[in-house]
């Protein structure tokens, strides 16, 4: 196989890891985000979700595709040097643009409610460095290869 072919391969596996770890922990928050912390703190209330829409799916879907683009970066960015600063960035990369889009979109669309502001943000940096971890741990086990 050309090696471009396998650079396409490999880059395939880390996007659909990358999308898998963050759809499922798209999902863990959700369910989290929506049911558990507005039982708790009454300042959480309008996070609260009965049953899941149209709206939800759609998330997560957006999700999984940054997940996937993140990935696939991902293994562009690790490389045979292994510094940590490039690793860190792409994660803060991705979290930053992620959570700030929502952040701009909800000052547009929903209360200013400032718990909501910051759960965002730390839900991206969340979903972005578990899809780091999940692929440092299968770049390890050489279940997807850097770029060389």
């Amino acid at each position: 196989m050309p090696q471009l072919d396998r650079d396409r391969l490999e880059s395939l596996k880390a996007g659909i890891l990358g999308a898998i770890a963050t759809a499922m922990i798209f999902t863990i928050l959700l369910l989290i985000n929506s049911s558990i912390l507005p039982a708790r703190f009454e300042a959480l209330q309008e996070l609260r979700i009965d049953h899941l829409a149209v709206t939800e799916l759609i998330s997560c879907a957006i999700a999984a595709i940054s997940g996937f683009l993140f990935g696939i970066t991902y293994r562009y960015i690790v490389r045979s040097d292994r510094n940590p600063h490039l690793n860190s960035g792409a994660v803060a990369a991705f979290s930053l643009v992620r959570g700030l889009a929502e952040i701009d979109a909800g000052l547009h669309l929903q209360s200013h409610n400032p718990w909501w502001f910051g759960l965002v943000v730390l839900e991206s940096f969340l979903l972005f460095a578990i899809a780091r971890v999940a692929l440092d741990i299968a770049i390890g086990r050489n279940w997807v290869k850097t770029f060389q």
